[in-house]
């Protein structure tokens, strides 16, 4: 067995081939295939975060300057350095107290405007939340309830020699 695992295709190799024919390759190929997959995916993205940090150490204190020159604290500045034009994005991201946004919807409402003039209101059922309901409340939510799937995933592991 010990030769077949030589003798299987390796990532470069699967690039050309049709997913027919690697569909056909031996189910051991198939776990080894996706293990060094993940092991590259897995340092690809520790190759773009260590460089990423280095991108940022590089353009940080020129981009809060620029920032700063624009009267912003946020968002996107453009500069230049030599040939290379840096587009430096500093998303904001806000957060909102859901308890006082709540208690705001009822004073809007209490006044006789309504919220959805002022804010999006929504509502999310925690699958497992929904699951603990006596069935009778689930019945009364079916109706507006909607299960689609995701993409399925098959994850692969080799047996240890010892198991066979």
């Amino acid at each position: 067995m010990a030769s077949d695992r030589n003798n299987r295709p390796s990532l470069d190799d699967i690039r050309t081939m049709p997913v027919g024919e690697i569909a056909k390759l031996p189910a051991e190929h198939l776990a080894l295939l996706q293990e060094d997959a993940d092991s590259a995916l897995d340092a690809a993205k520790r190759l773009k975060e260590w460089l990423e940090g280095a991108i940022a150490r590089r353009y940080a204190d020129a981009a809060a300057t620029v920032r700063r020159a624009e009267g912003k604290d946020t968002g996107l500045v453009r500069f230049e350095d030599g040939a290379v034009v840096v587009a430096a994005d500093l998303p904001k991201k806000v957060d909102w107290d859901q308890s006082l946004l709540a208690a705001l919807v009822e004073r809007i409402r209490a006044s006789g405007e309504n919220p959805a003039d002022y804010v999006d209101i929504g509502f999310k059922v925690p699958e497992r939340k929904y699951t603990a309901w006596p069935s009778a409340v689930r019945e009364a939510f079916a109706a507006a309830r909607t299960v689609r799937t995701a993409k399925p995933t098959f994850r692969l592991t080799i047996k240890s020699e010892d198991a066979r």
